[in-house]
Formats: structure tokens, sequence, C-alpha cells
């Protein structure tokens, strides 16, 4: 562990090295790594492998099919020590679960979930078991701080053309495109509706086909057209899902349907992903009133960890097409605004109605500035403002065409015209359909969200809508302007988010450069045990020991003055303590160099004084010492009451560098 300080600036870290009194005490590291079990079927074949988002970017879920039911693993290696395919003796295996499978696939699903991942790192990774592994595939991590971005794809619905083998041709050449162009993407989101009949194997394949799928994680979402089967769930597992029967849309989990609403945390962005299949109870569920639960749930309790907070569902509230006067999207229209704009949702991702619409600011279900106007390229969203975004066709299996509004109001429900642009809804700042394919990139920044509609294809193949007939023309302005080229961008806004009534401050802390001044502890961190103390004839037990010795290194030319300290926490023993104060220490320079000093001796608090309990001096160097390394150590002195109870106790040494 170590601790970097730059000028002005102090920095506290809380050792893992802890003091232990009146017992011998031993502390263990264990990795949870669990190992390959044995094959039974050696003819074992792995189908369907798709890479998928984890819990946070340490993590990655990986999902696939095996055609026997024998302990299955995915085994995992930075892609630096595979060596001609062979994965080395130490690499990582994770078990997998799963089930035979109730989809019409026959065979057995797994599913596994890869912890522990370090940044900027290239990992190859296989499934299945002892002499029957997959072909291996790589992804790579990135920074696990900062800036980044993720791509967006509305409803890929791999057979909604008629035509699998032509809506697949479409599907892959659209993640070619997005990541040929993007290729430090970190994930993929998905608007729902991976395929047009729930249980259709054939259409599950050809969906999960791209290898691309299984270089960079699939953040899933259930469409109408997953739901009616467990193919869904089988293929795309998900992490901190929530299988509660009022997340379902008959309430039923154990029946033939797929539901739960899940969420992950992904460099600063809280993502939470509804089933909103489940949309009013007489169906069976909790209908949106559980989804509006859960939302506000996850977002009490991990809101505060993320910059920015993006839902995803499938069923658009605010789109343009054959769907935006549906019943159940009106009901969600009045059901979802209020609560996610009290509640500071940034950006909301839809799919459904196979159309491009980017709303206006909407707050509580209305407008959030009547003088926002139509294709602005910076929107700012004051106090409540969240933008809702439809993705078109990913695949060009389906097209939908833009409807007009109606007379039925402005606000809320209704589907009335925009006073702005009349063609419009009034909701949407831009509404565009094309018959050609495109996806969504989101570029997260310190300070803005920017999101662009970016065109994937043209109105050439591979195109099914087109050329199966589907529509009849193709290119902007209802066909009457030539087909943009691939690339090219259909529409972009960059949102600028809330910050209330003050200002916030933000500052990026690098990685310790050379030059700078900072300390580690030297050798292993391990506990530093004081035995068992003695019981002495002046009426308090006594301990001794020593911490684990400091390594200060300052080569900064500025030869600035440094120093060390540290406090101690209460001693505990479950609920039995006794104060911190009791322990005191002698400093020492154990090896000398960069100007340092030792602090003053400290005396046990048991007789009196404060001890350790407040911030001590373990060394320093003055403004002009030499540069170079030193090492620092302390003798400890332990004096305890004797009226403290029989138990072993630990407490938590934390040092303090500054320099400046």
């Amino acid at each position: 562990m170590s601790s970097s300080t730059r000028a002005s600036r102090e920095r506290t870290r809380r050792l893992s090295a802890q003091l232990t009194a009146l017992a011998v005490g031993t502390v263990m590291a264990v990795g949870a790594v669990v190992a390959a079990a044995p094959a039974t079927a050696a003819d074992s074949t792995s189908t369907g492998i798709i890479l998928g988002v984890g819990a946070d970017e340490t993590q990655r879920m990986v999902t696939w099919y095996t055609s026997t039911d024998t302990a299955q693993v995915v085994q995992v290696a930075p892609t630096s020590t595979v060596t001609d395919g062979a994965f080395p003796a130490d690499a990582t295996t994770f078990a997998a679960t799963g089930s035979a499978n109730i989809a019409g696939s026959g065979g057995f699903n797994r599913h596994a979930t890869l912890t522990g991942l370090q940044e900027n790192t290239a990992y190859s990774y296989r499934v299945g078991s002892e002499g029957a592994w997959s072909p291996a595939y790589t992804f790579a991590t990135q920074s696990f701080e900062g800036e980044y971005d993720f791509l967006f794809f509305g409803d890929p619905q791999i057979g909604a053309s008629g035509n699998v083998a032509k809506d697949q041709a479409g599907w892959t050449d659209t993640l070619d495109v997005a990541l040929a162009a993007n290729p430090k993407a970190e994930i993929l989101v998905s608007g729902g509706d991976q395929v047009e009949v729930a249980n259709t194997e054939l259409q599950w394949d050809a969906f999960l086909a791209p290898d691309k799928l299984r270089q960079y994680p699939w953040a899933a979402t259930i469409g109408n057209h997953d739901v009616g089967g467990k193919a869904y769930e089988q293929h795309l597992a998900t992490p901190n899902t929530d299988r509660s029967g009022a997340l379902y849309g008959n309430g039923n989990p154990s029946s033939n349907t797929s539901g739960g609403d899940y969420w992950y945390i992904y460099k600063d962005v809280l993502f939470i992903d509804l089933n909103s299949n489940s949309y009013a109870t007489s169906q069976g569920g909790g209908g949106d009133e559980a989804h509006l639960a859960y939302v506000t749930d996850v977002i009490n309790r991990h809101g505060a960890d993320a910059k920015y907070t993006v839902l995803v569902y499938h069923h658009a509230i605010y789109s343009a097409a054959s769907h935006a006067k549906d019943a159940d999207a009106k009901v969600r229209r009045v059901d979802f605004p209020t609560t996610f704009s009290n509640l500071g949702v940034d950006l909301v991702l839809q799919g459904h109605d196979h159309v491009y619409t980017r709303s206006y600011l909407i707050k509580n279900g209305e407008k959030a500035d009547a003088s926002e106007q139509p294709g602005a390229a910076d929107v700012y969203a004051g106090p409540g403002g969240v933008l809702y975004v439809t993705a078109n066709s990913a695949s060009g299996s389906k097209y939908y065409d833009i409807t007009a509004p109606d007379s039925s109001g402005t606000s809320g429900a209704g589907n009335g015209a925009d006073p702005l642009n009349p063609t419009n809804y009034w909701y949407n700042s831009v509404q565009d359909q094309e018959h050609v394919r495109s996806y969504v990139k989101i570029q997260v920044r310190n300070d803005e969200l920017v999101v662009a509609n970016i065109r994937s294809g043209t109105c050439d193949a591979p195109n099914a809508g087109v050329e199966l007939g589907k529509v009849s023309w193709c290119g902007p302005d209802s066909g009457a302007t030539a087909a943009q080229p691939v690339g090219s961008v259909v529409d972009s806004v960059t949102v600028h988010p809330y910050h209330g009534d003050g200002q916030e401050i933000q500052v990026t802390v690098p990685e310790a450069a050379p030059g700078e001044f900072g300390w580690t502890i030297d050798g292993h961190n391990g506990l530093v045990d004081l035995g068992t103390a003695v019981d002495t004839t002046g009426g308090y037990f006594e301990a001794t020991g020593q911490i684990n010795p400091i390594t200060v290194s300052d080569t900064r030319r500025s030869q600035s003055p440094w120093s060390i300290s540290a406090s101690v926490s209460d001693f505990r023993d479950g609920a039995k303590t006794f104060d911190g104060s009791a322990l005191g220490w002698t400093p020492a320079v154990v090896e000398a160099g960069a100007g340092a000093v030792a602090g003053a001796q400290v005396a046990s608090g048991y007789d009196g004084g404060d001890g350790l309990s407040v911030s001590r001096p373990l060394g320093a160097g003055d403004q002009g010492h030499a540069t170079g390394t030193a090492k620092l150590g302390a003798d400890l002195d332990l004096k305890i009451p004797g009226a403290v109870e029989k138990g072993t106790y630990r407490a938590t040494l934390t040092l303090t560098a500054l320099s400046s």
C-alpha cells in the first residue's frame, strides 16, 4: 500500500495492519478461486457464449449453453500469458451455475461471474471443462477511473423481417461498424427485443453470432418479444438482479417468462435496467409502482456513488412511431417521469418503437423549459430535467414510420403537437426515421453527457427492411434526400447536468509520478501482533511490539518539508472495548535518509494523557532536507487497565502523510 502527497495536500490511509492484544492472532489472505471440476463427457460442446456486464468495472459475466450436464467453468488469464492458445497453469477459473433449458434448444445453460479484474489489461477466456474447452476469446479492461464511451443499440429483433440470415447480417454489420469506429467503447447497452420470438433458438443463435458480443460486455434489456419464455434469462445473465414476483408481468418468476430488474455501476455511472413488460398490477405483477420503488431504493443506496444515473427499459414513453399512442405507453408516461425527475435521473434509454427520437428535457411529465428549441445542440438540465432517447433498429429487421400528433394535450399522457414544431410530438426535440440502421453513442464526460445517433448502414444491403420491400422508401426526408454515409451523425446533443445552487469542485488524483513524496509499508503489511499481555504488579496488563516499518521516499527538487503522523482507534473485541490512549510508542529512524528525524516518545495514557489516541509524529523532514529514502519504525508500549475483560482486541493505526 502506498500514498503520495503533492503540494498543500494531505492524504490519510487506514492501514490494514492492526494491533492485537491479549491473545495471539493470525491474518491470512485467501483468494476465492474455484478449481475446475473434471468433465464427465469429453465431447461436451459450448455454444451461445456472450460476455456481459458485471456489478462494476472489475467484473464481467459470461453466459453460454453446453450440450452436457457437466461441471463447467470459465478459465481466465491475462492474454500476455497465453502462448499458442495454451493457458498458463495459474489461470483463474470461476465455477458456473445453471440448469437444464426450458427453451426449445435442449442442453443446459451456464453462467459465471468473473471478479478481480485489473484495469488496462487484455484477458483471454474460455468456457467448458478440461478436455472440452470452447475456443478462446479476448476482452480488454481500460482505466477504472475517468471518462469513457458506451454504445446503445435498439431492437435487433432477429427474425422480425421474416429472414433470419438477413437480420443477422445487418446486426453483425452494425456491431462491426460501431466498434470499428469506437474500439475503446466500454459497454454495449441493449434496448431490448434481442429476437422476434422469445424461445426460438435459431433466432438466438443469429443474435449471438457476432464475435463482438464475446469481446465487449452486453448489458441486456428485456423486450416484449423476449419476455414470453426463459431463453432471455438463460442466455443473458445480469448482475444484482432482483427476480421478485412484483418485477414480473404475471407476478410469477417460476413461470415460463423472463423478468426482473437489475443495476450496476460502471465508472461513475449508475445504470438501472427495468422490465417494462410489467406495468399494470392487473397483469399479476407489481406494475409500475414496483419499478418505481426499486429505482428509488437503488438510487437512495447507490446514487451517491455515481456522478450520473442512467435508466434503461424497452417500452419508449416519449417516441414518435407506431407505439407512441399505445395505452400502455400513456400509463408509463404518467407513472414514471415525476419520480425520475425527483430522483435526479440524467438520461433514459428506450427501444420498442423502431425510430430515433430525442426528447426535450422533461420535468415531472412536462417540458422543463418552454423556450428550449427543437434540435438544440446543448441543453442544461436544471433541477429535475431528464433526457429521454429512443433508438432505431440496430439490425434493419423492422422500422416503424413516424406518426402524426393529435389533440390529446401537451403534457402528461398527451400526444399533442409541439408548438415550436407542429409536425413533432410536444415532448420530442428530434424525430428521425430514414429506414437505415443506426446506434446511439454516449460519451460520459466530467461535466456533460454527449448523446449522438449515428448511421451504421445505408439503403444498401445488409438492410432487411429495405431489401425485402418492407418499406417503400429510404433516406432522409422520407427518401427525398440521398442516403448519408455510414458513420455520419443523425443527431447530437450535449447534456449539461444540474449542480444545484452551489458550486461543485472536482479534482482527479493521478498515480504518483517520479520526483514526488510518498510512503509505503516496508515488506508485507501483516498483523502487528502484540501477543498475550502480561499481568503486572502495577495493576495493569502490558504488551509490547513494533509497527511494520514505513519507507519514506522524497525525490522532490523543492526539498519541501514532510511529516508522517499516526493515531490509533479504540481497541475492540465485539462489544468489548478499551481506549486507544492506552497505546504509546517510541519512534526511531531505522534507516537514515530524506532528512528524516524521529518523532518524540509518547507514553501510554494509562497513567494519564492521550497516548496515541490523538495524532502523534512518527518522523519528519525539514525544509531543505536531502532527497532520498528513509525507513521509520516505532516500539509500541500498551498498558491496559486491569479491569478490561478477557478477549482478543484489535485497533487500527491510521497514518497521515503531510507535505508542502
